[in-house]
């Protein structure tokens, strides 16, 4: 057989991409089983039907052909003019270029920094296909952990040891951890990435979902403007995840290199899902908020049973998941996740599935209703328990 490429073969890191556990509970589904789904980021509210009429309106309209490669105008300007709103930071069109989706962004940052063969940074916990994102552009994808016992907050000497490196990408609000990254951490990022001349991408799907305090983007840095790319969604903000419509901001100069990369790849994205885009802003922060109401309520309420019931809450201030430390039950993340499944139903995410870090603890997804929410956190607990005085 002709041989593969070594670009594809090797993205994984010849290791699971992470999924195994998701794909058995979808396979269980499939079979007609009552599985309470809480693996994925995926909205049980769907996209917002007067997005899904303006995108069925832009359609008819006969946007259907090929479009602004870049990015609309319109759409363009409206990111622009919300990055400017949340971070204070001067943000023109010129600054955006429209992807498909924020895997897309990722990939495009990646290729704007990085060479084949140089070292590029991920903060450990990650979401599951950073390595394999900086693996697909030909550079070595190397882990930094943010430690439990730290509250998941990288540190600078932990980047330190890495020793010479192109690019650093973190997550903040955090996937899986839930976690805000502190100024204190940021300025530390900030020192260790001006002082070794490097890219930092900076994944903030998450920047709705902040509960408790600020989000600070490191464009808010000002030497960090013109070496920070910015990766952006819909997905998250709009509950958008199917439309693929993501964004990635930077400096004119490398959003100019990010717009010849997509006409040599994706060649841009149609024209009636940026309209969607588009009249999805011009709703402005009201729509949002609206949208990530739920996952704030579901939060405080997931929290609050979890804590009375004794299970180790990582502290966390955002995003639609809670991290759960099953340690003292003497069981792997991947062990508790894959039992609670086959005992009871419930599919959560093993930390082993984000890195190191994260091992002896399991990701809960807020997504699902209220009521099968707090069941399934009681039948969690419960579980816990039972596994915890098995474990004395």
């Amino acid at each position: 057989m002709t041989k593969f490429s070594n670009r594809v073969t090797t993205l994984t890191g010849g290791g699971s991409d992470g999924w195994d556990l998701y794909r058995k509970s979808c396979d269980m589904i499939e079979r007609g089983l009552p599985v309470v789904q809480l693996t994925l980021g995926e909205h049980d509210r769907k996209t917002d039907p007067a997005i899904l009429e303006a995108m069925y309106r832009a359609a008819l309209a006969g946007h259907t052909g090929y479009a602004a490669i870049a990015g609309t105008d319109a759409l363009r300007d409206r990111i622009a003019a919300r990055t400017e709103r949340i971070t204070g930071v001067t943000t023109g069109r010129n600054n955006v270029a429209v992807t498909s989706g924020g895997q897309a962004g990722l990939l495009a940052a990646h290729n704007i920094a990085c060479d084949p063969g140089d070292t590029a940074i991920y903060i450990d916990p990650y979401y599951a296909t950073y390595p394999g994102t900086i693996r697909a552009v030909g550079a070595r994808a190397v882990a930094v952990e943010a430690r439990a016992e730290l509250g998941f907050q990288p540190k600078r000497t932990d980047l330190e040891a890495v020793g010479p490196a192109r690019s650093l990408l973190i997550n903040s609000p955090n996937n899986p951890t839930g976690v805000v990254y502190s100024q204190k951490t940021l300025e530390e990022i900030a020192g260790y990435v001006v002082d070794h001349d490097m890219w930092l991408i900076s994944d903030e799907v998450y920047d709705t979902q902040v509960w408790d305090g600020v989000h600070l983007s490191p464009r808010q840095i000002p030497e960090l403007q013109d070496r920070t790319l910015v990766v952006g969604s819909f997905s998250k903000s709009h509950a958008m995840t199917g439309s693929r419509i993501g964004w990635l901001i930077g400096s004119a100069a490398a959003i100019e290199h990010a717009i010849n990369l997509s006409t040599h790849t994706t060649y841009g994205l149609p024209g009636f899902l940026q309209d969607a885009g588009t009249f999805a802003l011009d709703q402005g922060p009201g729509l949002e908020a609206k949208i990530s109401a739920p996952f704030r309520k579901r939060h405080a309420a997931l929290c609050a049973i979890f804590t009375t019931r004794g299970i180790g809450v990582v502290p966390s201030t955002a995003t639609m998941y809670l991290m759960l430390d099953v340690r003292p039950t003497g069981m792997s993340g991947d062990d508790f996740a894959d039992q609670l499944l086959d005992d009871h139903l419930i599919a959560v995410m093993p930390g082993e599935s984000f890195g190191r870090a994260a091992a002896g603890h399991v990701r809960v997804a807020l997504t699902t209703d209220d009521a099968a929410l707090e069941s399934a956190a009681h039948k969690l607990a419960d579980f816990y328990e039972t596994h915890l005085r098995d474990a004395a």
